[in-house]
């Protein structure tokens, strides 16, 4: 059904100065000029062909064509608020859904993750495993992650930088090369072994099967726990994490949220 035009400006500015039967009053609380006031009441009784106001002595009166629609008009108002804080409701509801990639959740967002719910702990997950195609509709998605060059159509912000370093198990030397989808290093060298993600060839590395390139920001615990080494000088790549989010999810405080705590971390 089609729905008929309502002039809502001017409709605000008349239940303000029906309240006040003053449109300098009416200005002030709308914070407007009079002349501003008195221009929507005027296109307002021209749209609708009818008189909203009468000057008297006394000063303004109300029509009785305007009396009979200001209940009705109030009423509308206050379900509109209503609209506005149960479309808002979400956005201030304690649930983010998060796609990554598995290898980037175990390796870098879990403990960041958990250090943002100690400080919002009544803030709730539901993480998806996510490859670079995230169809944000489809997963009913806050905000996803990827690795690419930029977040493409989205609002965005890169997670840590786009360092790459060649890893290896401890005193293996480099061996043969592990690869992996997305991979952004190609030096030409006979592969051993072809693995799914990042986090994969990393535990290959770990595990003698020879070197691989990987993200930086992703081996920092498994270098702290001596369990590969950095070989050679680090790579810097045009390809790093984005988290991303089309604007009306970005806009959200509680992306907002964990945007600021993830990119900060």
């Amino acid at each position: 059904m089609k729905r008929t035009h309502l002039p809502l400006n001017g409709l605000r500015v008349l239940d303000a100065a029906a309240r006040h039967l003053s449109f300098t009053r009416a200005a002030d609380e709308l914070a407007v000029t009079p002349a501003a006031v008195g221009q929507q009441i005027r296109a307002l009784e021209d749209m609708l062909g009818v008189v909203m106001f009468r000057r008297t002595p006394k000063g303004l009166e109300l029509t009785d064509e305007a009396s009979a629609g200001l209940d009705a008009l109030r009423s509308g108002f206050l379900q509109f608020e209503e609209a506005v804080r149960a479309m808002q409701s979400g956005q201030s509801s304690h649930k983010l859904t998060v796609a990554a990639p598995r290898d980037f959740t175990q390796k870098w967002l879990n403990e960041r993750l958990a250090g943002f719910s100690a400080d919002n702990p009544e803030t709730s997950f539901a993480l998806v495993a996510a490859d670079n195609e995230i169809d944000f509709t489809e997963a009913n998605l806050d905000v996803a992650i990827r690795l690419g060059d930029g977040p493409g159509e989205h609002e965005g912000a890169m997670l840590g930088d786009t360092v790459f370093v060649k890893i290896a198990a401890p005193g293996n030397g480099a061996g043969h090369k592990i690869d992996w989808p997305g991979c952004p290093i190609s030096e030409g060298e006979e592969t051993l072994m072809r693995v799914a993600d990042g986090g994969l060839a990393i535990e290959a590395a770990a595990n003698g099967f020879g070197h691989a390139w990987v993200p930086k920001m992703l081996v920092q615990r498994d270098l702290a726990a001596g369990r590969v080494e950095i070989i050679g000088e680090d790579s810097v790549s045009s390809r790093g994490y984005w988290l991303m989010a089309p604007t009306p999810q970005w806009r959200q405080k509680k992306v907002k949220a964990l945007v600021a705590a993830l990119v900060s971390a």
